[in-house]
């Protein structure tokens, strides 16, 4: 049986534990499970792991999470969520710009974090935004300057909006696999953009799961 310890207040934590608090929940949003220890680590910019677990420690001393006696797993305490106003969001990194026009280079340089609802990024999936330049799918919804909501994965059904990388440039089309072969289709009120016919030369990315245009 696990131990349950009074949980501090997060209004009552220091600065460094509240930030250690946020990566926490944040990873646990988007991933579905508590970070390692060398995962905080990185998320805290420390340089060793023994600093993200003395920071570990520190939380459960405090009551902020709790630690299994058998499996040594760490959980938040009960409540302890709830009392942060962000326990609904989770922040989505700004990966570069791709293209609806034609195939551009993907810079996967994080620019910017914007922060979602997590029902829009459910956890157990990676998420991330891309901004979009050029026309050849402005009839799907999106436009050139809209943000982009990927789910990364690599696979897709047909009729999904995908990320596609195609010779290490990267650019969102329809998926439609036909005889064999792959379709990117443009969705496009301009007549210029003519599809993609590849067989497998190519990779998905992420699929498509909203357009923001006022971001």
């Amino acid at each position: 049986m696990c131990i349950l310890l009074y949980a501090m207040s997060i209004l009552e934590l220091d600065s460094k534990q509240a930030q250690a608090v946020k990566h926490i929940r944040n990873f646990v949003n988007q991933n579905g499970r508590m970070p390692s220890v060398r995962e905080l680590m990185q998320a805290m910019e420390y340089k060793s792991p023994r600093s993200a677990s003395v920071m570990l420690d520190k939380l459960v001393q405090n009551g902020v999470l709790n630690r299994c006696p058998q499996t040594r797993k760490l959980n938040f305490n009960d409540g302890v969520l709830a009392q942060s106003t962000n326990t609904s969001t989770v922040e989505v990194p700004l990966i570069g710009t791709t293209s609806c026009s034609g195939p551009i280079f993907a810079e996967e340089s994080i620019e910017a974090y914007y922060r979602i609802s997590s029902q829009l990024a459910p956890s157990g999936n990676q998420y991330f935004f891309l901004k979009i330049q050029g026309d050849s799918m402005d009839l799907a919804g999106i436009a050139p300057g809209d943000m982009v909501l990927i789910r990364q994965q690599n696979t897709a059904k047909s009729g999904d909006l995908v990320l596609a990388l195609i010779d290490d440039e990267a650019t969102i089309k329809k998926y439609v696999p036909e005889d064999g072969l792959v379709i990117l289709k443009p969705c496009s009120t301009n007549p210029e953009h003519n599809p993609i016919i590849l067989t497998h030369d190519f990779q998905i990315q992420g699929v498509v799961v909203r357009s923001f245009s006022n971001l």
